[in-house]
């Protein structure tokens, strides 16, 4: 079985992605999140609904440098060998334009949408070095692709993971370490009352009248990329809501 890490699986994306491999008998699961709560909430159901699925979790905010040193360092022997990293953590923080933003904010994002990928990759890597099928993912974004009105920040940071990304692959060509990136548009998940700091109102009428994707449309993209044969890598690769056509242009429709 694989070895699969999941960064921010307490919930969305990284949630979703952890229920559908453990349901595949595929996979041991290895799951981090800042919030202990809900990472053992997760893993009580996943057991509960697949009670033959190795799962391990631990808590961890990515964007600590020692923290995440740590945390590699103190897993336990039967875990120390990851055959994929599913960078999945990241969030967006306001939607405000560059002169009005927080400063707190920006460093919110870059800390966790960059420098937290940077340092979960950079110390996960040495427990890949053996894996025959050693993989790594990152979650990107439609915001990694183009620059929206008020998304300055945020379309940065991801878009130094999509940079990141392409130097992943050369990089770790000669290792045989696949990467790929799968970069959404719109995906109803806790990501746009992050953003919103709470405001739930505020976060439905970014779905509003549309159908976005959800987090099982992605974690089935995700494992897709991951059932491909050894010969194959998706490096990239975009999906969007058919009502949405860019990262603003979108068709509502009213019931």
């Amino acid at each position: 079985m694989r070895t699969v890490l999941i960064t921010g699986a307490s919930s969305g994306i990284g949630e979703a992605c952890a229920e559908l491999l453990a349901s595949e008998n595929k996979y041991r699961l290895l799951l981090c999140a800042r919030r202990t709560s809900k990472l053992l909430e997760l893993k009580e159901k996943i057991i509960k609904n697949y009670p033959d699925c190795d799962i391990h979790v631990f808590t961890l905010d990515v964007r600590d440098q020692i923290k995440v040193k740590e945390a590699f360092q103190e897993l336990p022997h039967t875990w120390q060998h990851i055959d994929v990293l599913i960078n999945n953590a990241g969030l967006s923080q306001g939607l405000d334009l560059i002169q009005e933003a927080s400063i707190d904010d920006w460093d919110r994002m870059i800390d966790t949408n960059l420098k937290g990928l940077l340092y979960v990759t950079k110390h996960c890597l040495p427990y890949m070095e053996n894996s025959k099928n050693a993989h790594i993912i990152n979650l990107g974004s439609i915001a990694g692709k183009e620059v929206y009105l008020r998304g300055n920040v945020y379309c940065a940071t991801k878009h130094a993971v999509d940079a990141l990304n392409k130097a992943m692959r050369i990089d770790l060509l000669e290792k045989g370490i696949k990467v790929s990136s799968v970069n959404p548009g719109m995906v109803e998940t806790e990501f746009s009352e992050v953003r919103f700091k709470g405001d739930k109102n505020r976060a439905k009428e970014v779905y509003k009248d549309l159908v976005p994707l959800s987090a099982i449309d992605i974690a089935e993209i995700i494992a897709f990329i991951l059932s491909r044969p050894a010969h194959v890598n998706i490096n990239d690769l975009l999906v969007m809501p058919t009502a949405q056509a860019t990262g603003t242009i979108v068709k509502r429709e009213k019931e």
